[in-house]
């Protein structure tokens, strides 16, 4: 006897046929990717400075972002998960660049990260710090200006038309002259080498860009010791956390017994720039039980106040600011 198709058969069928097209969906990899939280990491066991000898109430954390790969079931339904943010693949390497060269870009900005957060809490302490500042690093290139093809991340740009550039204003000041679509050659420094490449500019609003985001490159003397290691994790964001754990480790008592989370790219002259990933890092906290979380003001304050929950949002604009806030805070139970 044939067996009758029920509404109920039907509907199983229906079911086991949507399940198997997900489970397909899957494992096929997108062209997108997927922001994620990580959790909060305390900064302490990172940072080690001659002569410590750190606070013992409280606790400083970094927080960071988990980039993969979505497939195309996350990319179709990217509410699978509430905490992520679904990107293009450009967005995280632009065309012209590969994934290692972008790592390596990451890297660097760490680096630098570490040693310009060792410098501001340093001149804040009172000790003399020397930056020497020898170029503008190539940071992330613009999709859609001549700057691809020409330059790659990691160049580091001495002179614009034979005007030195050892700084990001001196970079701009030089640019300032310059007509919006006139050609201008870069004397470029890559991979121990020097090359002149010759770059068509293009208009922002009015004025004469490349087309790459620019970041200070600079040699800084410290008159301590002072090392971080963070590991794989990359890009300038855990800036604001180092330089708050250097000031801890030489005693002072900055977090007040409160568990602090901090995000913020730290600048040479101590004001904190916004950074990426906010709606992630702001889960980063919560999964660590962090009171208070510092971030960039703005937009990225914005963000994090939406999805807070219990943790208490404090938007800064500098070093200096962040210390003062946390010294009006009331003291941890």
């Amino acid at each position: 006897m044939r067996a009758s198709l029920t509404p109920w058969r039907v509907l199983g069928g229906l079911a086991v046929l949507v399940l198997l097209t997900g489970v397909i969906l899957l494992r096929i990899p997108s062209d997108e990717y997927l922001l994620l939280p990580d959790i909060a990491h305390p900064v302490a066991p990172l940072v080690h400075v001659q002569g410590a000898h750190p606070s013992t109430r409280g606790a400083v954390y970094f927080v960071d972002v988990i980039e993969r790969r979505a497939s195309e079931l996350e990319a179709l339904f990217p509410w699978l998960h509430s905490d992520s943010t679904l990107v293009p693949a450009g967005a995280l390497v632009p065309p012209g660049s590969t994934a290692a060269q972008m790592q390596k870009v990451d890297q660097q900005e760490m680096a630098t990260s570490q040693r310009v957060a060792a410098a501001v809490a340093l001149r804040r302490l009172g000790y003399h710090v020397v930056v020497h500042p020898n170029g503008v690093l190539v940071d992330v290139l613009d999709i859609g200006t001549h700057a691809i093809g020409k330059l790659e991340p990691d160049d580091l740009i001495v002179a614009v038309d034979g005007k030195p550039t050892p700084t990001v204003a001196a970079l701009r000041k030089v640019l300032a002259s310059v007509r919006p679509r006139q050609t201008v050659a870069l004397r470029v420094r890559r991979a121990g080498r020097i090359l002149t490449e010759h770059v068509r500019t293009v208009s922002d609003q009015g004025r004469a860009i490349v087309g790459f985001g620019p970041a200070q490159s600079a040699r800084i003397t410290l008159p301590i010791k002072v090392s971080i290691d963070a590991g794989d994790v990359g890009g300038p964001s855990a800036g604001l956390a180092f330089a708050l754990e250097v000031m801890e480790k030489l005693g002072h008592d900055v977090v007040h017994g409160h568990r602090v989370a901090a995000t913020g790219e730290m600048q040479l002259d101590g004001s904190v720039a916004p950074i990426g990933g906010v709606k992630q890092k702001i889960f980063d906290a919560r999964r660590a039980n962090v009171d208070i979380f510092l971030v960039p003001a703005g937009g990225n304050a914005a963000t994090a106040r939406h999805f807070a929950g219990p943790v208490k949002i404090i938007p800064v604009t500098s070093f200096t600011q962040a210390l003062r806030a946390l010294a009006t805070l009331p003291a941890a139970r």
